[in-house]
C-alpha cells in the first residue's frame, strides 16, 4: 500500500528525472526471471543524488515510525536495499543488518550479516517489489533467526497481484513510497511517454509474465 499520495507523486517525478526508471516499450528489457518488460527500475541510482536520497531516507524513517513504531533493528535486503537501509537506520539511530539471498558457502556461512538478537522487532527495507519472492526469502531468514518482523517498507512496487498474494500468504504487511500507477501518471503529465506507450505499459502490467510487445 502506498502510504502518502503526495510523496508517491513526488518520488515518481524524481525517479523519472534521474533516469532511475527507464521506460522503453519499443525495445523491452529482459529481467533475470526471463520476463520481457517495457520498464526497468534501478533505485540504486538514488544513492548518487544526495538531495533525493535524503528525501527517501527521511520519508522512509517517518513512515516506519508511523506504521510500525520504532523497531529495534532495520534490515536491508541484499543487494539493492543495503545502501538505503543503512541510511534509514542511521537516521533513526538504530542497528542495521542485511540479508543475503542465501547463506555464504564459506567463512561463517551467514545469511544475515550483522548483530541480531532473538525476539527483537525488525522492519525490513527493500528498494523494489516485483513478485516479492526475493523480499520474502529475506523475511523467512529473519523469522528463522527468531525475531519479530513488523513489516516491510519499499521504495517502489509494480503492484502485481502475484506480489499481493505472496505477501498475504506470509502474513507480512507491505507498504511503499510510490508505485507503478503514480509513475505512469507522472510520465504522461511530463510528456516522458506518449499515449500509445502509456497503453502498452498498462497492458504489460495485466500479464507481465506473458507480455509480448509484437
Amino acid at each position: 500500500m502506498v502510504l502518502d499520495e503526495n510523496t508517491a507523486k513526488k518520488l515518481a517525478e524524481l525517479l523519472l528525472q534521474i533516469n532511475a526508471i527507464k521506460l522503453n516499450p519499443e525495445n523491452p528489457f529482459t529481467w533475470a526471471s526471463g520476463w520481457k518488460s517495457p520498464i526497468y527500475c534501478d533505485n540504486r541510482i538514488i544513492l548518487s543524488h544526495p538531495t533525493i536520497r535524503n528525501f527517501v531516507r527521511e520519508e522512509m524513517a517517518k513512515q516506519i515510525e508511523k506504521q510500525y513504531g520504532k523497531p529495534d533493528v532495520i534490515a536491508g535486503v541484499a543487494t539493492g536495499a543495503i545502501g538505503i537501509g543503512m541510511l534509514v537506520a542511521d537516521f533513526l539511530n538504530l542497528p542495521f543488518v542485511y540479508v543475503r539471498p542465501e547463506a555464504k558457502s564459506h567463512g561463517r556461512q551467514n545469511q544475515i550479516e550483522g548483530h541480531l538478537d532473538k525476539n527483537q522487532n525488525v522492519v525490513v527495507i527493500e528498494d523494489l517489489i516485483s513478485t516479492g519472492k526475493s523480499s520474502l526469502n529475506a523475511v523467512r531468514a529473519l523469522k528463522q533467526a527468531e525475531v519479530t518482523v513488523k513489516g516491510m517498507l519499499a521504495i517502489f512496487t509494480y503492484g502485481f497481484e502475484q506480489a499481493k498474494t505472496n505477501f498475504d500468504k506470509e502474513n507480512i504487511q507491505l507498504n511503499t513510497l510510490s508505485n507503478y500507477d503514480f509513475l505512469l501518471e507522472k510520465a504522461i503529465e511530463s510528456n516522458y511517454i506518449k499515449e500509445k506507450q502509456h497503453q502498452t505499459l498498462l497492458n504489460w502490467k495485466t500479464n507481465p509474465a506473458k507480455w509480448d510487445n509484437n
